[in-house]
């Protein structure tokens, strides 16, 4: 016989324990134990005293351990939504090998998507850490062959099949009191879920998520809320108001200790009134009417609260509302949350145990609302269980949601072990210059850490089950750099010059440092290395005849009685685009260019003198651009007027005149301008950038120059 399931609802007000059994397609309830803290240990949904809430849990596993006989080892929880994520991400799988043929495939491709879900969570986190969450549940909302939706994946044809899921995360504190506590109680956590998704799984199966419902579970500390529309869930949240806050208002109002308050609260819901005593000593009787008159304004605030996240998860009011847990009953709660919400009276509703479909009725089963979780929670647990693996890395214990078959590698991760940082380090670089550029000689690879799997040697890839051990062992650093020149550079390469453009082969010898080296020299840290040919301009010009160095001498011409050198008068010799002299040494691809020497033109002369030729402006005419220019120089020889092109002879006598530069007018554009002067005849206007202006009238660049006619 398979065992029981066991399923601990642990709320604020107290600890519900459960053991189900399944029967074909339903669910029999075997036994039940309901534990009120002795003190509040839990407050919005938060453990906040480890200790005392195991004690309670220890006792509902041992009463129901004498009643069943059963011995309990493992339980299946939920925690409330207090500090919740919710996170939709989605995976997909080619179907181009194989179709997926059953639920085992479906369910790998789901917990993929959920662990892209995680890394998206992790995005969000300043420190890009997923480990301060752990995730504890995630419903479909769709699945999808190639990108249209779908009502089932299995023996699908097509290209891509893939599901949209909605993950929910819990801060890790959430989760490590819940773990911390059973662990004391000698259990150990078989599933983790949220108090939502248990509830909503029940009483809202997948063929009712079509509608846009609202299940809010009330509790003690927190009020936990799922939506489901267009058939699934499409948003969870949390407000941390519940039952307590009405209790706490109904401490105040009577001055009643907050055991004594819930107890009151209580037993009016069920028993329309109820006697009190303060701590005065002072008795009354209250009654439900009265009750539901003094608390009004808190149970307003408490509908408020739900109501608002709902409009934010849903944008609008959905159709209606239900609502579980022992906080619902608080009294007028559903006539309050309808006018919120805008909704009929009906339309909001309290939802007992009675309600969920695949629960095997029991007279022994408590009917009321606050039975609906625990159930809810066994259930989940069953159908759709989320495991969490226990690992113990280089003595830390970790938890690891298990969405996959996991990795050593993936609980390193999980474990902020960063393995980069423990391979050793490289041996000492040399960093050296080679032909003039810098470059770094590593030292050797450190060696990759050792991992052990339970004491084994094991790869990042190897399996992991639950309590493995697992250590990892730095790796030892690497040697300094330790290279030959022959290992360096390989063969000694020639030199490569380029003469006129065509290609030169000179051998090399290899120095450092300016000294000769033999190919076994071994390499130091910042030595210079150079292969070259230490041959000058000259000598290899002379020695391969190609140009008549003697022929540099200056180009010399008379200007105004005086003697002028000009530069384009002489062979000129280029290393690199750069003139040079032929001393010059020569390296490794150097480009030599030799420009023989040739006559001057009066162009050159002027640029060696630095006199300006002409003056140019530039401005429109009648919208078109005209470039106009003024001769400010004339060059003779003798009585003949050079033009810039003409060429100056060898010891030629020249004479320069510079003339002042004079302004541009109006009407010098006529001799420039494609213009027949002979129509400037009328009624016409002259106009200088559109403003009236004279034949006179001083013109720069860029101006705009019109002739208007009336």
């Amino acid at each position: 016989m398979e065992s029981p399931i066991f399923a601990l609802d642990i709320g604020t007000r107290s600890v519900t324990g459960l053991l189900l059994e399944k029967q074909q397609d339903k669910f029999s309830v075997i036994d039940y134990c309901i534990i009120e803290h002795t003190e509040r240990s839990m407050r919005d949904g938060q453990i906040h005293n480890v200790v005392a809430v195991a004690d309670v849990i220890k006792e509902v596993k041992d009463t129901l351990e004498e009643r069943s006989g059963t011995v309990l080892t493992k339980a299946c929880v939920a925690a409330a939504g207090r500090a919740l994520k919710t996170i939709e991400a989605t995976a997909s799988i080619s179907l181009l090998q194989q179709p997926i043929t059953n639920d085992e495939q479906i369910k790998h491709l789901e917990l993929t998507a959920v662990q892209a879900a995680q890394m998206d969570l992790a995005g969000q986190e300043k420190d890009n850490d997923y480990t301060n969450y752990y995730c504890v549940g995630y419903s479909v909302l769709h699945y999808r062959l190639d990108k249209e939706l779908i009502g089932s994946l299995i023996e699908q044809s097509g290209e891509e099949a893939s599901v949209d899921i909605i993950a929910t995360f819990l801060p890790k504190v959430v989760v490590e009191s819940l773990l911390a506590a059973l662990a004391r109680a000698d259990l150990e956590m078989e599933a983790l879920t949220l108090e939502p998704i248990a509830a909503i799984h029940v009483l809202i199966p997948e063929s009712m998520r079509r509608l846009n419902v609202a299940l809010v579970d009330i509790g003690a500390g927190t009020s936990d809320i799922a939506i489901t529309d267009r058939g699934t869930v499409v948003a969870y949240g949390m407000v941390p108001v519940a039952g307590d806050e009405i209790t706490e208002a109904i401490s105040d109002h009577y001055l009643l200790d907050f055991p004594q308050a819930e107890a009151t609260k209580r037993r009016i819901v069920n028993e329309g009134q109820d006697k009190v005593a303060d701590i005065l000593g002072f008795e009354s009787t209250i009654t439900y009417d009265a009750l539901v008159a003094d608390i009004s304004v808190h149970v307003d605030r408490l509908a408020a609260a739900i109501s608002d996240e709902i409009l934010q998860l849903n944008a609008k009011s959905p159709r209606a509302i239900m609502l579980v847990g022992g906080g619902s009953l608080t009294p007028d709660l559903t006539s309050a949350l309808a006018n919120k919400l805008d909704l009929p009276a009906n339309r909001v509703a309290v939802r007992g145990s009675d309600a969920i479909q695949s629960l095997v009725k029991n007279e022994h089963i408590p009917q009321g609302p606050d039975f609906v979780t625990p159930i809810g929670i066994a259930i989940a647990a069953k159908q759709n269980p989320v495991h969490y693996v226990s690992v113990r890395v280089n003595k830390k214990m970790i938890r690891l949601f298990e969405m996959k078959q996991l990795t050593v590698g993936d609980c390193l991760i999980q474990a902020g072990i960063e393995l980069n940082k423990l391979y050793g380090k490289p041996g000492v670089a040399s960093i050296i210059n080679v032909n003039g550029t810098e470059i770094t000689v590593p030292g050797s690879f450190g060696t990759a850490p050792t991992i052990y799997l339970n004491n084994k040697e094991a790869s990042m890839d190897a399996p992991i089950k639950n309590r493995d051990d697992i250590s990892v062992i730095a790796g030892s650093p690497g040697a300094a750099a330790e290279v030959t020149l022959e290992e360096l550079i390989g063969e000694v390469p020639a030199m490569t010059i380029f003469y006129q453009g065509k290609a030169y082969q000179l051998q090399s010898s290899l120095y450092v440092n300016g000294q000769l080296r033999t190919k076994d020299y071994l390499i130091k840290d910042r030595d210079i290395i150079e292969w070259k040919k230490t041959q000058s301009i000259k000598d290899f010009l002379y020695s391969r005849s190609t140009e008549n160095l003697n022929s540099t001498k200056p180009f010399i011409c008379y200007v105004d009685n005086r003697k002028i050198s000009i530069d384009k008068g002489e062979t000129k010799v280029f290393l690199n685009g750069e003139n040079v002299t032929v001393e010059q040494k020569m390296q490794h691809n150097d480009r030599l260019e030799v420009k023989s020497a040739g006559n001057p033109t009066v162009q050159d002369l002027l640029q060696q003198l630095d006199i300006e030729y002409i003056r140019t402006i530039t401005v429109t005419f009648n919208d078109k651009r005209i470039v106009m220019k003024q001769i400010l120089v004339s060059v003779l020889r003798g009585v003949e007027q050079l033009e810039l092109e003409s060429p100056v002879k060898f010891n030629d006598t020249l004479k320069v005149k510079e003339k002042s530069p004079e302004p541009f007018i109006f009407q010098d554009i006529f001799r420039f301008a494609e213009f027949d002067i002979s129509m400037v005849n009328g009624n016409f206007k002259l106009y200088k950038n559109d403003q009236k202006t004279a034949f006179d009238a001083e013109i720069q660049t860029g101006d705009r120059l019109e002739i208007r006619w009336s």
